[in-house]
């Protein structure tokens, strides 16, 4: 099969085109946040514009922005980045590409939780690396451990987020620091995607570079500083990575988006952003407590927007059900096929990432269909 073949589409987007034509649809598909960054983000964005910011950066970003986002690391998790290991990319997307393409070669296996974020896979396909499925559930509160991969051989990377897309869960200081270790102790690079960092409801969440200068984190401007369009990632590296990454971005990117980099200079603005978090958090206690009385729900969601609801009362075909719900009561959710094969055809994703108001009027629907 070629590598291309691989790579499946989302079902997802099929349900957001045929969605969009619903007048009257629910939205609770896509993880896009629907909130404004700080109004810093755009009056450095039209002074861009004004100033005609036209030319490539550093292929490595802009080196104030690095700077920022070093800053950003002592400050939140009382870690010292160097701003020379962090590079931008073109999206948290552009930083798995770069991750990906610098560490693996043909053939390579990555190990993945199963289930997590559909991109990971294809683009292990796409570059003919061997993904290798570990499931998780409820038993591991969905998180990788140790333990898992003591099961598997010749593992040459690992690859978890936190908090996950689809449970919401987050990854345990202990159980973070042993697996880190781990693969530190067995030479397998780690990598951590934490793009819903900030967005923590419960507890507090940790950088994978708490515990090793090894292992490598992606994150970036879309979800926590909601700047999806901009298209603006980054990727901590160990030092002696950074020149690699730095050939594969001027190769492939060049450099990143000129614009979205001036404009994030304004993304860090703590006031904002905490007002930002505390509107999810209110978002995430309404729709748990009412989907809790129409399904099972494994794992309460301390982080990102999603809830990860157990469809089992009422299908054992993820899909099937997510169109059903959408031609019967438009109501647009994401099947859980979407994100792996372990028991994901039980499950449907729900984002809260529309007004209460908004959700309100699916959650009646819903419980009028199925209760």
């Amino acid at each position: 099969m070629e590598r291309t073949e691989k790579i499946r589409p989302f079902i997802v987007m099929d349900i957001v085109r045929k969605a969009s034509k619903i007048k009257d649809a629910v939205h609770f598909e896509i993880g896009e946040p629907d909130l404004q960054p700080s109004p810093l983000v755009w009056e450095l964005a039209e002074k861009a514009v004004k100033d005609r910011v036209n030319y490539y950066t550093e292929s490595l970003g802009l080196p104030l922005l690095r700077e920022k986002i070093s800053s950003f690391y002592y400050e939140r998790y009382g870690v010292d980045i160097a701003p020379e290991r962090i590079a931008l990319t073109v999206g948290t997307s552009g930083a798995f590409l770069v991750a990906y393409s610098m560490l693996l070669n043909r053939g390579d296996k990555i190990a993945l939780p199963d289930p997590s974020y559909p991109c990971y896979k294809n683009f292990a396909y796409l570059l003919d690396i061997q993904p290798v499925f570990i499931p998780v559930g409820r038993e591991s509160s969905y998180q990788l451990t140790a333990e898992h991969l003591r099961e598997y051989s010749d593992i040459k990377a690992v690859h978890i987020s936190s908090p996950s897309n689809p449970v919401g869960n987050i990854y345990k200081k202990e159980n973070l620091k042993e697996l880190v270790e781990y693969c530190d102790e067995k030479g397998i690079y780690f990598i951590s995607d934490e793009i819903y960092h900030g967005l923590v409801y419960e507890g507090k969440e940790h950088t994978a570079v708490e515990f090793s200068d090894n292992a490598i984190v992606i994150n970036g401007f879309s979800k926590y500083f909601c700047m999806p369009g901009f298209r603006l990632g980054w990727i901590i590296l160990p030092e002696k990575l950074v020149r690699k990454a730095e050939i594969i971005i001027q190769n492939v990117f060049i450099s990143p988006p000129t614009i979205s980099q001036y404009a994030a200079l304004g993304a860090f603005d703590h006031k904002h952003l905490e007002k930002n978090k505390e509107i999810f958090r209110k978002r995430r206690d309404f729709l748990f407590r009412e989907l809790k009385e129409i399904f099972t729900i494994d794992v309460e969601p301390e982080g990102a927007f999603y809830i990860w609801a157990n469809i089992e009362k009422y299908s054992d075909n993820s899909f099937e059900f997510a169109k059903e719900l959408l031609e019967k009561i438009h109501v647009a959710v994401t099947p859980g096929v979407d994100f792996g094969s372990y028991r994901t055809d039980r499950y449907i994703r729900f984002a809260y990432t529309r007004d209460i108001q908004h959700m309100e009027e699916g959650v009646r629907r819903l419980k009028d269909y199925l209760l």
